[in-house]
């Protein structure tokens, strides 16, 4: 299993899954490009197809053929584009308070969006309690202030220019996603008190796939896995259990 972070995460925001599923599967999180300890990539970014690549990296490192990939947010709208850009690679899909892309934006709209989460850098540095403010916007209301700056912190210690660059390219560029064209097994998730991407966002993608399995967790905001693990975490299972055990990938001369 795969983990993938979204736009303000990093491999920590996992660590509660890791744990809670390491009795049954090999469950690794990852940093993406530019992200808590992965070096950031000199040139502009592919959204679509340099995150997906990093997926398939990792896969390669475990030597399998496929893994189960599981993506929050921005990290479910990259584990889309593998499954669509490597379909062989990906043996089910999570896909968790995340969305379809932004067709149905104009480009003013994609405008407004990036403008409503851009501020001006001084140096590289995020502005001082900058992670703590977009957790407390995205997690449901009354959550502890130790939750939220534990849920800040990754995106607190980022470079600034490389997330401008990140909330750029992941709006511009993630466009045109057949979902209708995912074959393997999908599992949608999503929140009841999801602000960002509320349920009906959901539900609009799971019409366009051919057969997704759907929970809802109550109590929760856009943080589903780190707001009620627990919840996360069992509903996870129960889908992942219901999958075909994966196979190592075969090599010339093996």
């Amino acid at each position: 299993m795969v983990f993938v972070h979204g736009m303000g995460g990093d491999r920590t925001t996992w660590h509660g899954q890791l744990a809670a599923l390491a009795d049954r599967f090999t469950a690794v999180s990852v940093d993406l490009r530019g992200y808590g300890d992965s070096e950031t990539a000199r040139g502009p970014l592919d959204f679509r197809r340099d995150f997906a690549a990093d997926l398939v990296t990792v896969i390669d490192h475990f030597g399998l053929a496929s893994a189960h990939v599981v993506g929050l947010s921005m990290g479910g709208r990259v584990a889309r584009w593998a499954a669509l850009l490597h379909p062989d690679r990906v043996a089910s899909l999570t896909l968790a308070n995340t969305s379809a892309g932004f067709d149905a934006l104009t480009p003013a709209q994609v405008e407004q969006f990036i403008a409503a989460r851009t501020f001006r850098p001084h140096g590289d540095a995020m502005p001082a309690g900058y992670g703590t403010e977009q957790a407390r916007a995205m997690m449901a209301p009354g959550t502890p202030e130790p939750l939220l700056r534990q849920a800040g912190r990754p995106l607190q210690g980022l470079s600034a220019s490389h997330y401008l660059q990140v909330l750029r390219a992941s709006t511009q560029q993630d466009r045109g996603a057949r979902l209708e064209d995912i074959a393997c097994p999908v599992h949608l998730i999503t929140s009841d008190l999801d602000r960002v991407y509320p349920p009906e966002v959901t539900l609009e993608m799971r019409n366009r796939l051919r057969d997704a399995h759907f929970t809802c967790i109550t109590q929760a905001g856009h943080l589903s896995n780190v707001e009620q693990p627990q919840a996360f975490n069992r509903a996870l299972r129960d889908f992942l259990l219901q999958q075909a055990p994966l196979q190592a990938a075969h090599h010339a001369g093996d």
